[in-house]
């Protein structure tokens, strides 16, 4: 017998998923990325390998990276205005802060295993001109949903807020530029920072107040 046929192979055959699906392969995509990498360095080939099927197989569900790119943009920000949503809608029904509560939400879904926040603060940041239209796609979202919100709970206390739009645009842009830093930095820290955070808010909402009061 050959020598060479008693030396065992230590290249075991890929074994490739027969069909694959838009989730599948977004959820891939989550698992090659993390805080420091951003989506446009993450390639086809990475991919199709992550989730198991051939390049080829890839144009099935997606015409390019780009599209699977805007597509996990636009589920990072679906599935966290939910998620934050959630928590205001509990925090009014407590005695707890609704800015603490969603400001406490937001830094869990920071350290969430998912890492969708990730993308919105990533490629907010360093992405592609696309990948950066998709997230200020997302943070518009968020802010006229939270202007609604904002002037249902000032309503609430018999209060008017001043440009409530402005307010929320305010509010969102803060959180996200304090939740990248935050991002980079030990979640040790995360108490410090949600307690900074939640005094910089309550400060733009009582000036919006006052400022509706001199207006």
């Amino acid at each position: 017998m050959p020598s060479s046929l008693l030396i065992p192979t230590t290249d075991a055959p890929i074994v490739r998923k027969a069909a694959i699906s838009r989730e599948d392969l977004l959820a891939a995509t989550l698992k090659i990325i993390g805080p420091n990498r951003s989506l446009s360095t993450v390639s086809l080939r990475e991919v199709a390998r992550e989730a198991g099927i051939a390049p080829n197989s890839f144009y099935r569900q997606f015409r390019d990276m780009g599209e699977l790119s805007v597509a996990l943009i636009d589920l990072a920000g679906s599935s966290l205005r939910t998620i934050i949503g959630q928590a205001r809608e509990r925090a009014t029904s407590t005695d707890r802060s609704v800015i603490r509560v969603s400001v406490e939400t937001f830094m869990e879904q920071l350290r969430a295993d998912d890492k969708l926040l990730h993308v919105l603060l990533r490629e907010g940041a360093v992405g592609s001109d696309d990948f950066k239209h998709a997230v200020e796609r997302e943070l518009a979202y968020f802010e006229d949903e939270l202007r609604v919100d904002l002037i249902r709970l000032a309503a609430a206390d018999g209060a008017t807020l001043y440009q409530p739009a402005l307010v929320a645009r305010a509010i969102t842009r803060l959180v996200f530029a304090m939740g990248a830093m935050a991002m980079d930095q030990p979640p040790e820290r995360d108490p410090e920072l949600i307690e900074e955070i939640s005094q910089m808010l309550r400060m733009i909402l009582t000036g919006s107040h006052a400022l509706n009061r001199t207006a």
